[in-house]
Order: structure tokens, then sequence, then C-alpha cells
């Protein structure tokens, strides 16, 4: 393993997003060189501002830009094209997800020990800031639905923090345009019959006034998803 790709899906993050990329390009990845796939989602902000002045050979980044607002779940499907990486991950533009964890995240998978590894928010041993009753119970309920359907044991399904090997991300075709992405790739992937493992990382989630974008109606796509994906593909 050589090369780890990080997808970063953009929408609207002037006020973060040039203190992410530096973050995630000090990172220590264990040696593997990065590449960022970062993908503007119809950004009616500066983001687009900060991306064309943005020096990319610094970042070892690739920038792409949706005309209109599709979706995250439309923004990673077209960072998917372009990822070359051995190994494959996704970041959000940010700062609710540390970059400084990504040793933890990378090294099940470069000692061979994992094929797909998920950053936790709700296994414990890690800071994690306290957010609204519902967001925890919204969370904890996806995960019991997915575990359920998939005969999984998965504590935070809707991490954003998901690490691949390459040929298992590629083989997941993304159809969801919107936050149902989440249970439509965990679906996908426990389907492949992977080696997955979970590690607790710290969250610092932003609150709607900080410019959290998922809402309640989110959770019921997610569940449709999950249901969906475990009799289609």
């Amino acid at each position: 393993m050589k090369t780890l790709s990080i997808l970063i899906p953009v929408f609207n993050e002037e006020a973060t997003l040039i203190t992410l990329l530096d973050m995630v390009h000090n990172a220590d990845s264990l040696g593997l060189e990065k590449e960022l796939i970062i993908v503007d989602d119809g950004s009616t902000d500066n983001t687009r501002a900060i991306l064309s002045e943005l020096d990319t050979a610094k970042y070892n980044a690739k920038i792409y830009y949706h005309e209109k607002n599709q979706g995250k779940g439309a923004a990673l499907r077209t960072a998917q094209g372009y990822a070359e990486g051995d190994l494959i991950m996704i970041q959000d533009a940010d700062l609710e997800y540390d970059p400084k964890e990504y040793p933890e995240l990378l090294r099940p998978l470069v000692e061979g020990r994992a094929d797909v590894v998920y950053g936790s928010r709700l296994c414990g041993g890690k800071p994690t800031r306290a957010f609204k009753i519902m967001h925890l119970f919204g969370n904890k309920f996806l995960s019991l639905v997915t575990n359920i359907l998939y005969n999984a044991t998965l504590t935070d399904m809707e991490t954003c923090y998901k690490v691949f090997k390459r040929d298992i991300f590629k083989k997941v075709k993304i159809k969801c345009d919107r936050f149902d992405f989440e249970p439509e790739i965990t679906a996908k992937v426990l389907k492949q019959g992977v080696r997955l493992y979970e590690l607790p990382i710290s969250y610092y989630g932003r609150d709607y006034d900080e410019g959290k974008k998922i809402t309640w109606k989110d959770g019921i796509w997610a569940i449709l998803a999950l249901i969906r994906f475990r009799f289609t593909d």
C-alpha cells in the first residue's frame, strides 16, 4: 500500500475549509502518500473562490465542481470516480472530525487486519461533544436497524470516518444523492462479507446555527435505504 485518497465533499464551508485542509495535509498517514479529491457541491458562499486560489500542488489536491447542489452522496460519487489510492477514506470539510486520528484508523488496514475501518463516535473512549438527545437516539436506532438487517454489530453506521481498501470501495456504486449514501455504502460493504472494524474517535459536532445540515428527514431516508439495499443492489 502506497497511497491514500481522501475524499472531501464541500458545500458552503468557507469558515473551516483551509483550516481543515491544513490539518489533513499535516496529518500522519503512516507513510502513505495523500491525494485529496475535493468536490464542491454547488457552494453559494466564498468556498469556490477559496478553492480557485488553492495551492493544489501543496495539498496534492484535485478539485471538481458541481454547478448546482446535488447532495453529499452525489459529491462522493464524483470523487469516487477520480480516487486512485490503495486506501480510500471520507473526510468532511468542517472540523467535526480530527485528522490527527488518521494513524489509528489506518493501522488495521496497513497491517492487513481489516478491509474496512469505521471511526465510531459512540463506542466511548474519546472526547465527544454532548449533542442533542434526539440525534443520539437517531444514530443508535439507525445502527440497530443496520445490525438487524445485515447481521452486524456496528455502533455508529452514520459516522463520516470510513476507510476502505480500494477494490472494496470501487465495487460500491453510489446511487443515493443525499445523506442516505451513508446507509447505502454500509449496506453494500457489509454484503461483500468484508472484515470491518470499528475504532473510537473524537467528535466535535456542530449545531444547526453552526452549519450542521443533516435533519430528522434524513433519518427517514436512511431507514428506507437500509431496507431497500438489503434486498437490492
